[in-house]
């Protein structure tokens, strides 16, 4: 019989290790949900905001309320994953406080939009490149990957446009970031 305190071979390490990052790609292969979920609301957000400025209506911010029934479904799902899942390894637990950081900080950003005049589409472009580009590093899926880095060189060109327009580069940016890789990594689970 084992004792606790004998150590495991390099191999038996090695094993372990490797179980570990093989279930926490397919925990967050199976959260491909979230990006295709946030990619479509994010992108029919900023195209409605987009169109509605060109209308010259005069709330044109009313377009992201489509982003709260989007939250609470995003809980609901969380919550019942949660519910099911009967181990989390150190890896989910990084990966889902890195998205919840995220999403502080993005909160963040909206209730003090005043401070730098809500212009804010270039710096939560930015932001999104980090949990999105550390997600594909950590499943070792380039779409997302390429993703992160998407976001950073859509951020930039945001930055470089007039206030409409960088809804429309926010639009193509979470196309290109969230939703093209998210049907990848749906695709790639259902194989």
């Amino acid at each position: 019989m084992n004792s606790p305190q004998e150590s495991l071979t390099t191999q038996e390490s090695l094993d372990i290790i490797t179980q570990m990052i093989q279930k926490a790609k397919g925990s967050v292969r199976e959260n491909s949900i979230y990006f295709l979920l946030w990619g479509i609301v994010t992108v029919v957000a900023n195209l409605g905001m987009f169109t509605l400025i060109k209308l010259d209506y005069e709330r044109p911010y009313l377009a992201w309320l489509i982003t709260v029934p989007a939250w609470l479904y995003s809980m609901y799902i969380g919550f019942r994953r949660g519910k099911k899942q009967r181990v989390s390894s150190h890896l989910d637990r990084v990966s889902a406080w890195l998205w919840i950081s995220f999403g502080i900080t993005v909160f963040t950003l909206i209730v003090f939009g005043a401070k730098i005049n809500y212009q804010l589409n270039p710096v939560i472009l930015i932001v999104s490149a980090i949990p999105t580009l550390v997600a594909g590093v950590v499943i070792k899926f380039k779409p997302l990957i390429f993703g992160g880095v998407a976001f950073w060189v859509f951020g930039v060109i945001c930055f470089l446009v007039s206030g409409p327009w960088q809804f429309l580069v926010g639009a193509v940016a979470v196309f290109t970031g969230y939703l093209i890789p998210g049907m990848m990594l749906r695709n790639k689970k259902e194989n």
